[in-house]
């Protein structure tokens, strides 16, 4: 039982624990949902939300077209999937070359604080989702 915990444990270290991460997700990629797991190695604040840890961030068009939030993070846990909302927000979409690899974009933070994330882009997509100052 004892080796089976510490393979477990194990195995959760090495998906998170290798540094910032992201994998794609969704089974229709031109569908109105997308997301994305990210992990946070270090503290980046989002629409002055420090944030830190396995999060995932999902965009939704329809919300978008609506003029709704259409961007939100939540926490994610490996055993139990996304858990508690963190932030939600309307992001304003920028053109970009696809992106072979997700891309996050920081900017430094005011003196002494965190890093600010200010956009974020998913693999395979031409469009990337800037982060309105709040």
């Amino acid at each position: 039982m004892k080796s089976r915990t510490f393979i477990g444990a194990l195995m959760v270290i090495g998906l998170l624990g290798a540094g910032t991460f992201a994998s794609r997700g969704g089974a229709d990629v031109s569908g109105p949902r997308h997301w994305v797991l990210v992990n946070f190695v270090n503290p980046v604040s989002v629409q002055g939300r420090v944030i830190m840890g396995a999060v995932m961030i999902v965009h939704d068009d329809q919300k978008m077209e609506s003029g709704e939030p259409c961007t939100t993070f939540y926490r994610f846990s490996v055993s139990g999937g996304p858990r508690e909302e963190l932030v939600s927000f309307h992001c304003t979409p920028v053109q970009r070359s696809v992106a072979s690899a997700t891309t996050l974009r920081v900017a430094d933070g005011p003196e002494g604080s965190c890093k600010r994330l200010v956009e974020y882009q998913i693999a395979g997509e031409s469009e990337a989702h800037a982060i309105p100052v709040k």
